[in-house]
């Protein structure tokens, strides 16, 4: 599967940094040595001007873009290119001043003071005008430069505001949605609690000291915030675009973030990048950090079908603002590189390129510490990557097309999240998913991660944990899936609510309940220290074997048309079925009734790969801690070996052909892969 290059005034794979040259306008030597150090570090492009609005406006209406025209101009001829930011990030001071209006309002109505990043109101007319002017002059100057490769909108788009301007905003949003009140009211049961509204101009947004309970509302209010914050970034886009169409746009997202919908924003992005801060080694082993990490990158390659995604910022070291902070271990930095880039990333890029000298991420990890030359640890480690990526000559555009989606949506997150019950302890619907992906990561096979709302037809299997809320048509789109010969695993706690979290009528799983052929009647809630289990039946299809552990959630469900695989052992509900198989049309739905372990998920996936004849990356098994991942484009196929351990481990092939990607040698029957190492294969399509 191959993408055109994501840009093509640089069509190779990226490798560079934020930087921050107006941190040291008075310090000229420190740029002309960092001229230098890009060099040695084998960079090729720097995210410049984030948060830069006060150097580039310090008055209102005065203009200085002369130190900005040496930064580019200066890297451009020195081999790197840039892309440009939108300094909306963080406002200038005398703005705050004079149009207070623009910051924000907190939920509990109380404006914010000048400060922090994102302390910005998105409906604020001023603050749309300021983001308007700034952008326009930027384009005018920056747009047709050789060396500007693609606008970096804003910086980690976040947060809310609860102004006048967003509670009208608001209730716009909502008359445009529901038109009458009558439909509002009946779409949030607001006859609870006798809460029916009026009026429009009743309606607010949520708040700790006024209504929080209405879960409609809330749902709605968060919508209405993507929505927002879409159309901001729609604003802030329109005069770069007016300028020069054919410029890439992009904006970095965060790790499995909850205060935004990404999945509203893919349209409207040209390229796909996020920031990826792990917190290696402050476990005892590396590997769920590994798979939640992986499962961040398939999450944001699949927003765009495949097209490879920009890891925006990476620390080559530590962070600082992580309640522990551990350096890298050797390997690790470079491991974790290349983990980006084998789940289709074509760059890899840090925060930041140098250390800043004051404030808040004076301590933050960057490819130049404070001493302020090349000759330490980490620098030779960057440089390192820079050199693998500078051969990988074959691997930008190349992407990966897996027979696995798995449903993590993040209207189903909130709503979870906010339902009170079954288990307000912790429902752990993040870490049910992460598990459920971790069976197929441990096994090399690929899997995108996807919302409910996309296409499935392009699936052998689609994995939908938890999908407490079923929107309209989605029901219909899964049972046509199936009926047609796909494979769906669904769980407990699916099929409960429509998207305004009204409870389905007639039995649960609802819109899901002809395609599981069950019928579910209570859940159960385990404390934390309680378990069950349940015992495969002989025979099952999937030719399970021996009793597992059951925890936090058993759901007391009914077989209509489906079989029973598992049943529980233990409790009043001890027979009640525990793993179900429906079969409609030519395909098949599992139905998980209860929150079983990561032991049972990688039995399990590994018995339903095995009788799917899911494809594989590796031909044999793999050791504990490593994973196989492959990219490709037309021609040749490359395979990322990654060893999670902390020490060497060995894999056998009946491969052959196969080659090193960087020596390009033959590589032989036992491949041994480093601690914390990672090797690059290319076999031939």
């Amino acid at each position: 599967m191959m993408f055109k290059p994501l840009t093509e005034k640089l069509p190779k794979l990226l490798h560079g940094a934020d930087y921050n040259p107006e941190q040291w306008l008075d310090y000229p030597e420190i740029f002309e040595q960092d001229l230098t150090l890009m060099q040695e570090a084998h960079v090729n492009v720097m995210s410049v001007g984030i948060f830069s609005w006060a150097k580039l406006e310090p008055e209102e209406g005065v203009f200085d873009f002369a130190w900005m025209d040496t930064v580019i101009d200066r890297l451009y001829e020195n081999g790197v290119s840039v892309f440009l930011a939108t300094p909306t990030g963080a406002r200038p001071t005398w703005m705050s001043e004079k149009y207070p209006e623009v910051l924000r309002v907190s939920e509990t109505r109380v404006r914010n003071l000048h400060g922090m990043r994102h302390n910005h109101c998105y409906t604020s007319p001023i603050y749309r005008e300021k983001t308007t002017i700034i952008n326009q002059k930027l384009a005018e100057r920056y747009s047709d430069h050789p060396g500007v490769i693609g606008w970096h909108i804003s910086n980690e788009y976040g947060g809310e505001c609860h102004c006048d301007l967003c509670q009208a905003a608001f209730r716009d949003w909502l008359k445009e949605k529901y038109q009458t009140l009558d439909a509002l009211n009946q779409a949030w049961w607001t006859t609870f609690w006798s809460h029916t509204y009026t009026a429009w101009s009743q309606l607010e947004s949520p708040a700790p000291h006024g209504e929080q309970f209405v879960h409609g509302q809330t749902l709605d209010w968060k919508r209405f915030v993507t929505d927002q914050t879409l159309d901001f970034f729609r604003h802030e886009v329109k005069p770069l675009k007016a300028k020069n169409q054919a410029l890439p746009v992009t904006a970095n997202f965060m790790e499995l973030f909850e205060g935004l919908n990404y999945d509203k924003f893919k349209d409207d992005l040209d390229i796909v990048s996020w920031d990826s801060y792990p917190t290696w080694h402050n476990a005892t082993d590396d590997q769920e950090v590994a798979a939640y990490t992986a499962m961040n990158h398939d999450w944001f390659r699949a927003l765009k079908d495949g097209q490879p995604f920009l890891l925006m910022e990476s620390t080559p070291s530590l962070t600082n603002w992580q309640p522990l902070s551990k350096l890298k271990k050797p390997g690790m930095h470079r491991l974790s590189s290349l983990q980006a880039v084998a789940h289709g990333s074509d760059s890899v890029q840090y925060f930041q390129w140098r250390k800043s000298r004051g404030s808040s991420e004076k301590f933050h990890g960057a490819v130049v510490d404070h001493v302020g030359h090349s000759q330490t640890r980490v620098f030779k480690e960057v440089s390192d990557v820079g050199q693998t990526l500078e051969q990988l000559t074959e691997l930008a555009g190349s992407s990966v097309k897996p027979e696995v989606a798995i449903i993590f949506d993040t209207e189903n997150r909130w709503a979870i999240n906010d339902a009170e019950g079954p288990r307000n302890a912790g429902v752990y619907y993040e870490r049910t998913v992460l598990e459920h992906y971790r069976a197929f990561w441990e096994q090399g096979v690929p899997v995108d991660i996807i919302s409910e709302d996309r296409e499935l037809s392009p699936y052998t299997l689609v994995v939908a944990p938890m999908l407490y809320m079923v929107r309209e048509g989605i029901g219909e789109k899964i049972e046509a899936f199936v009926e047609q010969g796909g494979t769906l695993v669904s769980t407990y706690w699916s099929g409960i609510v429509n998207e305004t979290d009204l409870t389905y009528l007639g039995g649960f799983p609802g819109p899901l309940r002809k395609t599981l052929g069950i019928w579910s009647e209570e859940i159960d809630a385990l404390a934390d220290n309680e378990y069950n289990q349940a015992t495969a039946k002989p025979g099952n299809p999937l030719q399970l074997n021996g009793r597992f552990k059951i925890k936090e959630l058993a759901d007391l469900a009914h077989t209509e048309t489906a079989e029973t695989l598992m049943t529980y052992d233990e409790d009043f509900y001890q027979g009640y079925p525990a793993l179900t198989k429906n079969t409609l049309g030519s395909g098949s739905a599992y139905y998980q009734a209860a929150r079983f372990d990561l032991d049972f998920q990688r039995v399990f996936y590994k018995q339903l790969a095995k009788t799917l004849g899911l494809t594989h990356v590796w031909d044999t098994a793999l050791p504990s801690g490593v994973t196989v991942q492959k990219r490709e484009n037309d021609t040749v196929r490359h395979l990322f070996i990654m060893n999670f351990n902390n020490s060497d481990q060995t894999l056998a092939t009946a491969k052959t052909g196969l080659r090193d990607a960087l020596s390009h040698a033959l590589v032989a029957t036992r491949i041994v892969v480093p601690a914390y190492g990672v090797r690059i294969l290319i076999e031939q399509k």
